[in-house]
């Protein structure tokens, strides 16, 4: 394989490869790839005939003026990844994953608040929306840097991305068409049992597209539907028809591809069908996210700010209540008898027993440390 430069790039079969950076300037906006069922970051995106994988032979020339780095990104998508249920949200692993290593390698880089654009085949379209609804939850400030990829997102580029996923029946039936097309024939007539599952109520696929909408708003969309059925047994069919994949919202961009499922996200050159819609997207959305981006960091930070100086406030506030209502507890009058059993009292117990003060000793410990230090606060002001 190799780059627009002729040059061989080799790809990982798991987790993230950069197959072009812009030089030698500084990237502005990173353009990520995300394979489907039984995909490959590799063969995913490259013509059977003239075996080119266009995200790094033909786009970068035309990503030259936006200055782009693009990844693609690999990861087990066996069947199992979409269809073992809620209980075991395997989906959501690989979704953590990605997140988790496109910020390590955005950070390592100083690139946290570059833009970032998806491109995403298929039922990856599932793992990008996933990790985008974990990257939005994502408030702690020790993990803050992993919300980082919500934040920067700009757009989002889904190819044949089954979406509407309210008839339970359906996503099974979808599911087992896209199993049809993606996976070698012995293994679906070897493991039947992978219909069985394909056809029961996949929680875990609704759930993701009823969060996903919640966050929808906020990104640039754009559907893409396969313009050619695909020969199932003897039978034509539309995998992801134009409903589920390109379904009618408010303010999304919907273009068909005149290709069938598989052959949707691989371009051998130029002039294939669906290129230019695809490419031009990626490049639009690449020049205009800067601006955009930028302005979302402006908002992040301040909301960051804003809620450290709220807590540093509260803080403050319980320390404060905590001197003043010692201040005004009366001192308690000592006795013999409390004073040998304090920790500085003449106590006839051993030396490891009178390093711990009994309950009473420790109380009046303290509230003669916190009184001694509202004294000293008086007098220095």
């Amino acid at each position: 394989m190799s780059n627009s430069s002729g040059q061989s790039i080799p790809v990982n079969r798991f987790g993230l490869t950069e197959v072009y950076s812009s030089t030698p300037t500084k990237p502005e906006v990173d353009v990520v790839f995300v394979h489907g069922l039984n995909g490959d970051p590799h063969n995913t995106w490259t013509s059977e005939n003239s075996k080119i994988f266009w995200p790094a032979q033909i786009l970068p020339p035309i990503l030259e003026d936006e200055k782009a780095r693009v990844l693609v990104y690999g990861y087990d998508a066996d069947v199992t990844s979409f269809t073992d249920g809620a209980s075991r949200d395997k989906i959501h692993n690989h979704a953590e994953h990605l997140i988790a290593e496109l910020s390590a390698n955005r950070r390592i880089r100083k690139a946290l608040e570059r833009p970032i654009i998806w491109v995403a085949h298929s039922l990856g379209g599932l793992v990008v929306k996933r990790a985008l609804i974990y990257s939005a939850e994502i408030r702690g400030m020790k993990i803050e840097h992993l919300r980082s990829v919500f934040v920067s997102t700009y757009g989002i580029l889904f190819l044949g991305t089954p979406h509407h996923g309210s008839d339970v029946a359906q996503w099974g039936n979808r599911l087992e068409w896209i199993c049809s097309v993606m996976l070698p024939k012995k293994v679906m007539d070897s493991q039947p049992q992978l219909i069985d599952a394909l056809k029961t109520n996949n929680e875990t696929l609704q759930n993701i597209d009823r969060q996903f909408i919640q966050i929808l708003n906020r990104f640039h969309i754009y559907f893409f539907h396969e313009g050619k059925p695909t020969n199932l047994k003897g039978t034509l069919k539309f995998i992801v028809d134009e409903t589920s994949a390109s379904p009618t919202v408010q303010d999304v961009e919907r273009a068909v591809i005149q290709a069938d499922h598989s052959h949707m996200c691989k371009f051998e050159n130029e002039n294939a069908p669906g290129f230019d819609l695809v490419v031009e997207g990626i490049q639009r959305y690449a020049e205009d996210a800067p601006a955009k981006i930028r302005r979302n960091w402006d908002a992040e930070n301040q909301e960051r700010t804003t809620a450290k100086q709220a807590e540093a406030a509260e803080l403050y506030s319980g320390t404060s209540c905590l001197k003043l209502d010692v201040k005004n507890t009366p001192p308690q009058k000592h006795t013999p008898q409390s004073d040998s059993n304090s920790t500085f009292g003449n106590s006839s117990l051993g030396r490891e027993q009178r390093a711990l003060p009994s309950a009473e000793g420790q109380v009046e410990f303290d509230k003669q440390f916190v009184v001694e230090d509202v004294t000293n606060e008086k007098e220095m002001a």
